[in-house]
């Protein structure tokens, strides 16, 4: 505690400035940052207690002088919450008025300002786009992923904002689910690896003053649900779930995640917001979680229609922050919590230890990462925001990810100086439809969503000759002179709940382009947008060669570095790649008799002179 109140001592005398001086680090940023924790606790009243337990989105407080009045412990801005211009000067500026009103409390404890920064700094113009975890997942490339966070931290540290709510660590088994894309795959162990990459990305070797606090997402078993209903029920019992859904966190737990968010779905029909023995006897006693369980976007509000009885569960459960998208007169709001958590503490409902526990976790992982004596933004961060050294880790994870399933009679790489390359399909020009779900918008639009990426249709015309002409179609009806024509289809962005589909067949409209650029008799080359595996049908045998691109973000020049050769096709499937809709679970690979289009791990690459593989039909089936 020592620093803390050294700096406020300065501060009342308006001694400040004397500190720039001293370059010292403080003690607390480690080992101590416990007991400091416990230090602070002492001295706070029950209304500070239960203000650090509150998270409310940046929309519900009209007015920001609520983070003093109510002691808040955290703001978020949640999917669509963004300033009016949303360039990173004008995020700076939001988080530090937050900031501002945290640091007048009596206290002066420093707020916590999250986002959902899941494939780069998703919410702001001008920051650098990663592909989603599926296609990171494609990568299967731990240090890879952990420099892509690295470069993400900078940018959501750049805006003031200091947590991630990421990664994801759901295993997604059928994707029918909404979020499979928010996956690094279908195998538990490939999901802890890469998971504690991220984690360590975010984060550094161990949570201090340069770090961005990660999120391990959603505690437990939301890629397990039934169909792949979002929210949905994951039915099985205890071994299977442990096995398949809550050992990827471990290596997590080990890397030193800070939080945890818990999910919206059910295991046997039981709520994961009340499950006391998930959450505390399992993930917090059994596996030693040292850092706070935070809730999703209003999730206790589905624990039943008593909301005081919502919150006595969850609290009791083992949360100890939640998120409380709205403002007085909105439903359910931050200042109702408030109210209805202190009369269940008053009337015994909710023991004070647990409250001091809640806090103690919070306070502590506050004073690890130094909050205390840095609670502003560093302007020099900011500057980095979009920046190419940054624009080159993305573009080097798009091109890791890309998985190349076919490539008839050598087609790839192509060579720069066609004569006439022709390129068909709006998707090719749409750097929304490239970057998918959670880009600004929490669903993703089309269009030219965000400045300073690069379409493929953009990165083609930097990368062919001055000798060659690209002819750009978008319904394919300029292809007669083509020498080679290349397609781009996929998803519409999406995510979750308006996500989820029961029809994963590609898109009729998709494989009509892809039909049409056949026709021609040119050699046609499929790329495909997508946040899943899509059922294929005769797309695939249609296409002399054929990329899974996944949803690559802002840097297409990661698609062009492969097509022409510069770099060799390295990505491997993250999940099995189903014949049909029959096969949208991977359950439904058990049968021995049973096998996917593409298993797992799956990827053809070039010779190592750059000339492609020939492709050989029986690979379909390996």
């Amino acid at each position: 505690m020592y620093h803390h109140f050294f700096r406020q001592t300065l501060q009342s005398f308006g001694l400040v400035g004397l500190l720039a001086g001293f370059n010292f680090t403080p003690t607390y940023l480690h080992a101590s940052a416990s007991s400091d924790a416990d230090a602070l606790l002492a001295q706070m009243t029950l209304d500070e207690k239960i203000g650090q337990m509150v998270q409310v989105d940046s929309a519900a407080l009209k007015d920001k002088a609520d983070v003093r009045k109510y002691f808040l412990g955290s703001v978020l801005s949640g999917g669509g919450s963004d300033p009016a211009d949303n360039s990173p000067a004008t995020w700076k500026k939001l988080t530090d008025e937050f900031q501002a009103q945290a640091l007048q409390t009596r206290l002066k404890i420093p707020l916590l300002y999250g986002v959902d920064a899941v494939h780069g700094h998703n919410n702001i113009d001008g920051a650098v786009i990663f592909p989603h975890h599926i296609g990171l997942g494609a990568t299967h490339d731990a240090k890879l992923i952990e420099r892509a966070e690295r470069v993400a931290a900078e940018e959501v540290a750049g805006t003031g904002v200091r947590w991630a709510f990421a990664p994801c660590i759901a295993v997604a088994r059928d994707v029918r689910w909404g979020r499979t894309y928010e996956s690094f795959g279908s195998s538990p162990e490939l999901v802890g690896e890469l998971g504690a990459a991220a984690v360590r990305g975010l984060q550094g070797e161990v949570l201090g003053k340069n770090s961005v606090l990660a999120c391990a997402k959603h505690f437990a078993g939301d890629g397990g649900t039934t169909n792949g209903q979002d929210e949905g029920d994951t039915v099985c019992d205890e071994a299977t779930f442990r096995k398949m859904f809550v050992t990827p966190y471990e290596p997590s737990i080990k890397a030193g995640v800070g939080s945890i968010m818990v999910s919206f779905n059910s295991w046997n029909g039981v709520k994961m917001h009340g499950n006391k023995h998930l959450l505390t006897e399992v993930l917090k006693s059994e596996m030693g979680f040292q850092g706070f369980l935070v809730s999703d976007w209003a999730a206790i509000d589905q624990l039943g229609t008593n909301y005081q009885a919502d919150i006595e569960m969850s609290i009791n459960a083992g949360l100890d922050m939640i998120m409380i998208p709205a403002g007085p007169g909105e439903g359910h709001n931050y200042a109702e919590f408030i109210a209805d958590l202190k009369d269940s503490i008053t009337l015994g409902k909710i023991s004070p230890t647990r409250i001091d526990d809640a806090v103690r976790r919070i306070l502590t992982v506050k004073y690890q990462m130094g909050v205390f004596e840095n609670p502003w933004t560093d302007p020099a961060l900011t500057a980095k925001i979009g920046s190419p050294e940054h624009r080159a880790v993305a573009r080097e994870c798009v091109r890791e990810s890309l998985v190349l399933l076919k490539n008839e009679q050598q087609m790839l790489p192509l060579k720069k100086d066609l004569k006439h390359l022709a390129v068909v399909g709006s998707a090719a020009d749409d750097l929304g439809i490239q970057c998918g779900g959670w880009t600004i918008d929490w669903q993703g639009k089309v269009g030219n969503v965000m400045s300073g990426g690069t379409t493929l249709l953009a990165a083609l015309k930097k990368s062919v000759s001055t000798n060659t002409e690209i002819i750009y179609s978008p319904d394919g009806s300029d292809l007669k002179s083509a020498d080679a024509i290349i397609v781009v289809v996929g998803e519409p962005p999406y995510a979750e709940m308006k996500g989820d589909r029961a029809d994963l067949n590609l898109a009729a409209a998709d494989a009509d382009l892809i039909a049409k650029a056949k026709a021609t008799g040119a050699p046609v080359v499929t790329l495909l947008y997508s946040g899943r595996p899509l059922v294929l049908g005769k797309s695939l045998e249609t296409s002399d060669a054929f990329i899974a691109a996944w949803l690559p973000g802002t840097e297409g020049e990661g698609i062009t570095d492969v097509l022409f050769g510069d770099f060799k096709p390295a990505g491997k499937l993250p999940r099995p790649w189903p014949h049909d809709n029959s096969e949208l679970n991977c359950a439904a690979f058990a049968a021995p008799a049973t096998s996917p289009l593409f298993a797992s791990g799956f990827g053809l690459t070039y010779d190592a002179d750059m000339k492609p593989k020939e492709f050989k039909t029986a690979a379909l089936h390996e």
